[in-house]
């Protein structure tokens, strides 16, 4: 998922230079972003499915799923631990379950102002908007798909008083930052270049 990015539909051409990446959410050893950096530099996911945008389509089914398991292999861990007493009080129940809300706020408006294509890397298959999106959330708070995601997760090791999920929770945080500084810049970089290119039309 990305929040950097801001898309609408066009389809600039060229190779580019890839960067090292890490990790980039999901499952911690899927690197989405090297998938799509590849699918930047050489184009074969849009030859393979005959255009960007379906290819941008899989790919984004691909990482839903992915999600679907992350998401669900977590609640397995934290349900098979034991619950921490310190944790097992209706106040630190009701704060997650705020947390929940909150992060499901984030996540939602965020696919809503993005799209389909804006939330699954769509810039890189060269589906770009013309404008950065600034409503909310993106007025509120930075790369609010990730901290919403972030805060589910957190919301949710709070309800079930698990440690277990406080230390995945602190695992996904930190795969989402480092991720955010080497997206961030590359996809600064696309748009510089889609802009630089409408210069010398």
């Amino acid at each position: 998922m990305s929040d950097l990015r801001s898309q609408k539909k066009e389809e600039p051409a060229g190779a580019r230079s890839p960067a090292p990446l890490d990790c980039c959410g999901g499952l911690d050893n899927v690197d989405y972003s090297k998938v799509a950096r590849w699918e930047h530099r050489t184009r074969r996911l849009s030859r393979l499915f005959g255009s960007p945008h379906l290819g941008c389509y899989c790919l984004g089914f691909v990482i839903i799923l992915l999600n679907v398991y992350r998401s669900h292999s977590m609640t397995v861990a934290m349900k098979s631990q034991a619950r921490w007493d310190v944790m097992d009080r209706s106040e630190v129940f009701y704060t997650g379950g705020a947390l929940m809300g909150l992060g499901t706020l984030l996540v939602v408006s965020s696919f809503l102002a993005l799209g389909f294509t804006g939330t699954f890397l769509g810039d890189y298959f060269g589906i770009l908007m013309e404008e950065k999106v600034t409503g909310f959330p993106f007025n509120v708070i930075e790369n609010p798909m990730y901290w919403g995601s972030t805060a589910n997760y957190l919301g949710l090791a709070l309800v079930g008083a698990s440690p277990v999920g406080l230390v995945l929770t602190a695992i996904v945080a930190v795969v989402y930052k480092v991720a955010l500084r080497f997206e961030g810049p590359f996809t600064e970089q696309i748009y510089q270049e889609r802009s630089q290119r409408r210069k010398h039309e």
